[in-house]
């Protein structure tokens, strides 16, 4: 059984100490091409810097605030002093499988070789290739918030359309990887409801606790402590 919903659940550091070429220190500027992200601000202040068709928002972060951001928002956490953040996501294994985009000038996003060149980390010096990863999505969302200011949103759209060439090729395979937690999940809800109505309560004696340790990963946002909610430890069978 998967993290409740068929979501994901992660605690992010915001990157610091490094700031971009407009001086700022955060994560990496990206979309979700088919999931919905929230944000849980458990410790310092931030901003969240999304855009989308409405144009460029700010909205600031700290203890307690909750905001969360659909399919197709690009969205850049900014760190303004120790940046904590519980991240849920929908979907559960899709943005593992490369449902996000990061937003790289439009010459490299529209080339599925060099986008996929750029979006690689490698095996040894990752710290490195992440900010370099980081400094190149900013440099491309900062031209696409430019355009916005000004009126254009048609640097947005061809972003969007190459994230959709992008993603394409991939989005049957997340078929199955949806069906084994989301569409899981509501089918055994719907299975629970219907034992209900019926008085049968076999489901409760085959109740479980599970937990998903942390394992520590660089993300494009920061330092992630991501729990492996597809294979959770199983304490009561």
């Amino acid at each position: 059984m998967t993290f409740p919903g068929g979501t994901s659940v992660s605690r992010l550091s915001v990157y610091s100490g490094s700031p971009c070429a407009d001086g700022l220190e955060g994560g990496t500027p990206h979309l979700h091409t088919a999931s919905t992200e929230a944000y849980v601000v458990v410790g310092g202040r931030g901003t969240l810097q999304t855009l989308d068709v409405n144009g460029l928002r700010e909205t600031e972060l700290s203890a307690g605030t909750t905001v969360w951001f659909t399919p197709g928002t690009i969205h850049r956490a900014v760190n303004r002093g120790d940046l904590e953040v519980v991240v849920v996501m929908s979907n559960a294994g899709l943005p593992e499988a490369g449902d996000a985009v990061m937003t790289f000038p439009p010459e490299i996003v529209a080339d599925p070789d060099r986008y996929r060149e750029a979006a690689t980390l490698p095996s040894q010096g990752e710290e490195d290739a992440v900010r370099r990863r980081r400094e190149l999505a900013v440099e491309g969302f900062l031209r696409l918030a430019g355009a916005a200011a000004e009126g254009d949103l048609g640097p947005l759209h061809r972003f969007y359309d190459h994230a959709l060439a992008l993603v394409r090729p991939k989005a049957a395979a997340w078929r199955s990887i949806w069906a084994d937690t989301v569409a899981q999940e509501t089918r055994r809800t719907a299975e629970i409801l219907d034992a209900l109505e019926r008085g049968d309560g076999a489901h409760l004696r085959r109740s479980a606790l599970m937990e998903s340790p942390p394992h520590e990963r660089w993300g494009m946002c920061g330092h992630l402590r991501a729990h492996d909610v597809a294979h959770p430890i199983v304490h009561t069978p």
